[in-house]
């Protein structure tokens, strides 16, 4: 029996170690971390016959593996792993073990710094409207290898028609949110259709260099058979004049800031999106605030099109789309202030979009775990709009010193989420604000396990607070 190793137990470790022992591995799964609820993870996979070590890193001087699977968040470069490439091991991510299993399915593949998560679940809404069987998996939704086992023994995706409704059990497409963390484990995978949201300086402290970074999102567009590019973010629109010519471009401007072919490229006129001359579906039927949501709605519509999805799908979908939890999210409205929870802001860029789409003046909640990367257009920004901040976790010394230094003083440190909601309230009464916008521009390991974590604690206090 072939041997396995997968490092991580997190959900997408766990996918795949149950994909690979259907597949007749003989399967260990190791984590550096020990916890009760690790504990309580490791005796239901043993009842699966999956061996888990916890506390434990992978070790090449014992039984050499056939295969190692990495989870996204464990990094490419660690010298276990540099080893066993170096040994000749096949070693791959999470996501590229799920290609190897779907790779006859087309694949819808979004990437990006920002602008992931909303393009996704828009593509999937549609492609789903549209009767088609297409779940979104990777960083939302389901991961990856879950989507391959769902064709072995598939009872969540099978919806009411049960184990006889073979229709459901067949997949359609995978609509798949890339991260630059999988990608560097995913060498072969080639979706139909690839998406490319936006780029700026993210993840600095794994890629080490912008350049890295870019490369790493280039790859999988290149191996796009279709891809999709973003021609409003200024970064790729410069690149995109020398490498990208025969790409499908976007732009909210109109058709004349398309770059290449501009039969081929995805536009806004006139309140409409328009594709080939051809109007698919109102701006104004997406709920969602923002230029940049704007964007994401023509990425997506770029993505349904060219999949032969017909505009009456496309437009029942984006009328009828909620929008996406922690990306700018209306939690409450009291006294007249909207509580908007914009938790999956980890980056000062992000950041900078959610202060942008919302009304000013704003009270603000950031901070957290700082990342590297340009603060000055997200600092422009709070000067423009936000009357107070209120800063949390463990950036928020760091924070202030930075406000202060460019004259900002109407910060207050207030350390946790539960003390910020209650100030933040006092305070939009005081300066009239219509909006109490947590965006954090920050990670949340510091004190939450994720950024939902984070963004349902907002969710929470508020409504705890507020009703």
């Amino acid at each position: 029996m072939p041997n396995a190793q997968v490092i991580g137990l997190g959900r997408s470790g766990i996918a795949a170690a149950r994909l690979l022992i259907r597949e007749g591995w003989q399967v260990t799964v190791s984590d550096s971390k020990s916890s009760d609820s690790l504990r309580q993870q490791q005796q239901e996979l043993l009842n699966e016959g999956i061996t888990v070590k916890l506390g434990h890193s992978l070790d090449l001087n014992a039984d050499l593996p056939q295969l190692i699977v990495v989870s996204p968040g464990v990094p490419w470069d660690i010298p276990v792993l540099v080893e066993a490439r170096n040994r000749g091991i096949d070693t791959i991510g999470e996501m590229e073990l799920a290609w190897r299993h779907l790779q006859s399915i087309p694949w819808v593949a979004i990437t990006g710094t920002n602008g992931k998560t909303t393009t996704t679940a828009l593509i999937a809404a549609i492609f789903q409207a549209a009767g088609l069987n297409a779940p979104a998996c990777g960083n939302i939704g389901y991961a990856a290898c879950e989507v391959a086992l769902s064709i072995m023994n598939p009872p969540e995706f099978r919806g009411e028609g049960g184990a006889d409704n073979e229709q459901q059990r067949n997949l359609d497409w995978v609509i798949a949110e890339i991260s630059s963390y999988q990608i560097e484990s995913s060498h072969e995978l080639a979706p139909q259709i690839g998406i490319w949201t936006t780029f700026t300086p993210d993840h600095l402290s794994r890629h080490k260099t912008l350049e890295n970074y870019y490369q790493l999102k280039a790859s999988l567009l290149k191996r796009s058979h279709l891809p999709v590019i973003n021609g409003d973010d200024p970064y790729l629109y410069r690149i995109g004049k020398e490498d990208w010519l025969d790409a499908h471009w976007t732009s909210v401007k109109g058709k004349e800031y398309l770059l290449g072919d501009r039969s081929r490229g995805f536009y806004i006129e006139d309140g409409w999106v328009i594709f080939q001359d051809q109007p698919i579906v109102q701006v104004c039927a997406l709920r969602m605030v923002g230029e940049h949501n704007q964007q994401n709605l023509l990425m997506a519509v770029a993505a349904a099109c060219l999949a032969g999805i017909e505009k009456e799908a496309i437009q029942k979908a984006i009328a009828s789309f909620p929008g996406v939890p922690h990306r700018l999210e209306h939690i409450i409205t009291w006294q007249g202030v909207d509580f908007i929870n914009d938790s999956k802001a980890t980056n000062y860029d992000a950041a900078q979009v959610g202060l942008t789409a919302v009304a000013a003046p704003a009270i603000l909640i950031a901070g957290g775990d700082a990342k590297a990367g340009d603060d000055s257009g997200w600092i422009e920004t709070i000067q423009a709009k936000a009357a107070a901040v209120l800063l949390i976790g463990d950036a928020a010394s760091s924070f202030s010193d930075r406000l202060k230094q460019v004259g900002y003083e109407n910060y207050e440190i207030v350390e946790t989420m539960t003390k910020a909601v209650p100030r933040a309230t006092e305070l939009a009464q005081k300066y009239d604000a219509r909006v109490v916008l947590l965006s954090p521009a920050c990670a949340s390991f510091d004190q939450y396990q994720s950024f939902e974590h984070r963004g349902d604690d907002f969710r929470q206090i508020c409504l705890e607070t507020l009703q």
